[in-house]
């Protein structure tokens, strides 16, 4: 066993300890298929969000730790739910009343609003396997359109059929008694209209493989369950799922968590072994509701990635996946330091601190990169507000003079987020600013520390600076300290937190710095 696995073993990082988990689960004897399969599923009802990506990214890192302490090979399926019937017209998407016209059509045979693709969930596959590919995730994409048509879910939906009323036994104590009267775990397609039809059967026929019901109109049918005529309702298509492809994980918000017993039970009935799960909390939009893909509330991928990295996301991914968290735009800056100050850290680190850190989880063994920010995040945003940045080349011209080794060539990690603190600046930073003067012991403070800075000899070190700071706010009486720093915050850079300033100083320039506190002094920022 290699150092990594026997640390893994023990590592107490939450993806070991899901990892062990599945170790358990096969330490008798190794799966007859080969290998251990990890299953995200996706319902392509509205335009992927950032939770989605959480899933399968999370679901990538207990994989990665698998394979860290255990042999035997692993694939992952990302499914998307794409034959359910469109139930109504999402509220961020373009031609609605066209939509409309589709209702409770299979998601693959809805009009794309956005007429790019055959359909609104081929367009719908096609963001997420674009968002997952952004990443770099290996996966399998696997339609359930393509699954139900093609044959794969053929033999699980006889034997459903076969069991019809085991199925339905499990179904029926957990729904209210009016949906009982007429609900059925089989949902067929009308041959006519096309749409997803919930009735209840007349017949569910085992030894046929078919079903008999009359639709909407008062017209019976019986169709046959394979081939794609029929579908199964989202909670038995879940545990039939499980049971076709003998799936060993997945993991799903904490809204499904008081359905696991049914899905659980459904895959036992159908011949399947239940697989391990994990149940995560749910993200959040700034006014603490749920995120929805159907209402567009808190942040998109594309929306994080202008501001911030992949990798910054992953990190605020890893972070406390059984923590309900805020998702927007106001965690991105904390994310992307503390993304670098890992890395940072994990060369020093020994092997076990290594795989409790979050960017080995993130990048995998012998590929997490160096950090080339040589200015965290926070303090590009600084800079870029007091210089009014509109551009990287005049953040660059701040950052050649601190740290002349640095080009947008060498560092391009720094470069990238130059360019993210910018537009952050512009769309964030700049529309909440709110200057205001200082009071009489804090302009005598600034007066101090402008004089000091105009005789200051100590280029551009930064600790020096920011002890020179320090002794500027002792001289005047400040208690606590940190009284100055909020002052210096609030007047010199309009807002309530900020930078170590011997740090901003040494990066914005002493002189410049003195030409701010001069301008703040005269009453120009505040009057701005």
């Amino acid at each position: 066993m290699t150092d990594l696995a026997e640390f893994g073993m023990d590592s107490k990082a939450w993806p070991f300890e899901e990892a062990r988990r599945l170790v358990k689960r096969y330490e008798k004897k190794p799966p007859e298929k080969g290998y251990v399969l990890f299953e995200t599923g996706y319902g392509p009802s509205g335009l992927p969000h950032i939770g989605t990506f959480g899933e399968v990214l999370r679901t990538t890192m207990i994989r990665r730790a698998f394979e860290q302490i255990s042999d035997i090979p692993t694939r992952l399926i990302c499914f998307s739910d794409d034959m359910d019937g469109m139930r109504k017209v999402p509220g961020n998407v373009p031609n609605q009343d066209r939509l409309r016209e589709d209702l409770q059509r299979p998601l693959t045979s809805v009009y794309d609003p956005f007429e790019e693709y055959e359909s609104f969930g081929h367009h719908n596959n096609a963001m997420l396997r674009r968002f997952l590919d952004t990443f770099g995730f290996e996966y399998e994409f696997y339609s359930a359109t393509d699954f139900y048509k093609s044959g794969q879910f053929d033999e699980v939906l006889l034997r459903a059929a076969e069991r019809y009323d085991d199925v339905m036994k499990v179904m029926l104590k957990s729904l209210r008694d009016e949906r009982a009267a007429t609900y059925s775990i089989f949902l067929p397609i009308h041959p006519e209209t096309g749409r997803v039809l919930y009735v209840p059967m007349k017949h569910v026929d085992a030894k046929e493989g078919t079903v008999t019901f009359d639709d909407n109109d008062g017209r019976e049918w019986t169709l046959p369950v394979t081939g794609g005529n029929v579908k199964l309702q989202w909670k038995p298509d879940f545990g039939a799922r499980w049971a076709a492809l003998d799936v060993d994980f997945e993991m799903y918000g904490k809204d499904h968590s008081t359905n696991t017993p049914i899905y659980d039970r459904i895959c036992e009935i159908l011949g399947g072994r239940k697989p391990e799960h994990f149940t995560y909390e749910l993200f959040l939009d700034d006014k603490g509701q749920k995120i929805s893909k159907s209402t567009g509330n808190g942040i998109s991928i594309d929306e994080w990635l202008t501001y911030a990295s992949t990798e910054s996301l992953s990190y605020f991914m890893f972070q406390k996946p059984k923590t309900a968290k805020r998702l927007h735009f106001d965690v991105i800056p904390r994310a992307m330091d503390e993304y670098h100050q890992q890395l940072n850290a994990y060369p020093d680190q020994d092997p076990k601190a290594q795989l409790a850190n979050p960017v080995f989880h993130i990048h995998g063994p012998g590929k997490v990169p160096a950090s080339d920010m040589v200015v965290p995040f926070s303090m590009l945003l600084n800079v870029a507000g007091v210089a009014n940045a509109e551009d990287k080349g005049t953040m660059w011209g701040f950052i050649r003079r601190y740290a002349p080794e640095a080009t947008p060539e060498t560092h391009p990690g720094l470069d990238a987020a130059v360019g993210y603190a910018v537009r952050y600046y512009q769309d964030f930073v700049r529309p909440s600013k709110v200057f205001r003067l200082p009071d009489a012991t804090e302009r005598a403070a600034l007066e101090d520390l402008a004089a000091r800075l105009e005789a200051w000899q100590g280029g551009l070190d930064a600790e020096a600076l920011q002890s020179e700071v320090f002794a500027v706010g002792k001289a005047h009486g400040f208690e606590p300290l940190r009284a100055w720093f909020g002052a210096l915050y609030e007047v010199l850079l309009g807002q309530s937190q900020g930078p170590r300033f011997g740090g901003f100083i040494a990066l914005y320039g002493v002189a410049e710095t003195v030409a701010l506190i001069r301008s703040a002094l005269a009453g120009e920022l505040a009057a701005a």
